[in-house]
């Protein structure tokens, strides 16, 4: 800080780059491109805003990926020490190497493991099938044409060869199949004991790895919350989504199957097969 009157520059600056993308003057393009690039950026805001407002395992497990997808990332670059195209045009990227993209591996690890989760670990809970098909088939062609940009887009915008754009999505893709696996194998069984532990029921972070669709589960349930003292026959919800709303209320995992059980949603979990037999024993 300067007196007044007084002015001290520093011998060299350097920006926060983390979301400074250049583009050429006057390319509507590049304008566009360079917004496209920073996806990555929107994609963590939305992650920290869904673990703050959700708290869930899962969703933490994934932004865990990512970063360590990152992580990966970095390391490669400085193993491998291939310099950007043109000399270093830009003189604002955090790195000089540029093998492999970070910006095509982080999105296509979005991508790829958003695209496993949306087959492979959603169910439809209810019998709109043809709808529940054509949801995940359009988003899932969101994500790939929105990787294909930006990944498009660093070329384009000269910080990156198409090679090193290439080996960045290969990258990111082995590393969601990998994540992926090692959530659902090693992690997903670990999640009730996790949520247990006293720390996590402090800042309420819960485990909804047992329920095929949470958006659907968490619709059904504050429907039935927000009909508390209506008569059923105005709301058009039966007394046994009444009980089934008690069961959800308590915070216990056991309340939680039960609460699952009661509502007549399908698991099709292998991990949970026994309990769920136990669980149809006592409720009988």
């Amino acid at each position: 800080m300067a007196a007044d009157g007084e002015c001290s520059l520093p011998a060299s600056w350097r920006p926060v780059s983390l979301t400074h993308v250049e583009y050429p003057a006057g390319d509507l393009s590049g304008q566009l491109l360079a917004y496209l690039s920073l996806s990555p950026v929107f994609v963590i805001v939305g992650f920290v805003t869904l673990i703050i407002f959700k708290r869930e395992l899962h969703t933490i497990s994934f932004l865990g990926g990512l970063a360590l997808n990152e992580g990966v990332n970095w390391l490669i670059k400085n193993i491998i020490r291939d310099p950007r195209p043109c000399g270093g045009a830009h003189l604002t990227v955090t790195t000089k190497y540029g093998m492999p993209s970070s910006h095509a591996q982080f999105m296509w690890f979005f991508s790829v493991y958003s695209f496993l989760f949306l087959y492979l670990r959603m169910h439809q809970t209810n019998n709109a099938r043809f709808l529940d098909l054509l949801w995940r088939h359009v988003l899932s062609l969101c994500l790939v044409t929105v990787a294909l940009l930006v990944s498009y887009s660093r070329v384009y915008l000269l910080y990156h060869t198409w090679s090193q754009v290439l080996y960045g999505g290969i990258a990111g893709s082995v590393m969601a199949v990998a994540w992926f696996a090692f959530t659902q194998e090693i992690l997903t069984p670990l999640f009730p004991r996790i949520a247990a532990w006293p720390i996590s029921e402090f800042f309420l972070i819960r485990d909804t790895s047992l329920i095929p669709n949470v958006l659907w589960f968490e619709y059904t349930v504050t429907r039935a919350e927000a009909s508390e003292g209506i008569p059923h026959s105005q709301t058009g919800i039966t007394k046994a989504d009444r009980r089934g709303n008690r069961l959800c209320r308590v915070g216990w995992r056991l309340a939680l199957e039960e609460c699952l059980v009661h509502r007549g949603l399908n698991y099709n979990n292998k991990l949970n097969r026994n309990r769920q037999r136990k669980l149809g024993t006592k409720l009988q």
